[in-house]
């Protein structure tokens, strides 16, 4: 599972570097005491902090630890905080504020009508 998460966090990496953005995997993302997102990108003018998350399932759930420190470190940079979901192969972007709250994690479909395409994301 940690394998699926981490290739994925790749993959995002290279999508953004194949179109001339700055970006990185974030070691100890998820593991460690302080806030951290998964993947940190820019382009010089926007700054992203992406929580990466990969799926074959139509739905993914988030801990709302995981979304409180993504704001804590999209803070701290003046990056935008985004969530990234692959769907089986279709990547989807959200905005924290686009989950659903459940009774103990926020959730998010992949035909949410707030779901972002990579060209949206990366649009100036």
């Amino acid at each position: 599972m940690k394998a699926k998460g981490s290739n994925a966090e790749r993959e995002l990496v290279s999508m953004f570097a194949g179109i001339g953005w700055g970006a990185i995997r974030v070691a100890g993302s998820g593991s460690s005491k302080f806030p951290s997102p998964d993947v940190l990108v820019s382009n010089g003018n926007k700054v992203l902090a992406i929580e990466c998350k990969s799926t074959k399932k139509k739905y993914q759930y988030f801990n709302p630890l995981q979304i409180r420190q993504l704001h804590e470190f999209a803070s701290l940079f003046n990056a935008e905080p985004w969530l990234a979901i692959k769907f089986s192969t279709d990547w989807k972007f959200f905005k924290p504020n686009d989950l659903s709250k459940k009774k103990k994690s926020f959730g998010v479909t992949h035909n949410h009508r707030d779901a972002k395409f990579f060209a949206d994301l990366t649009r100036n």
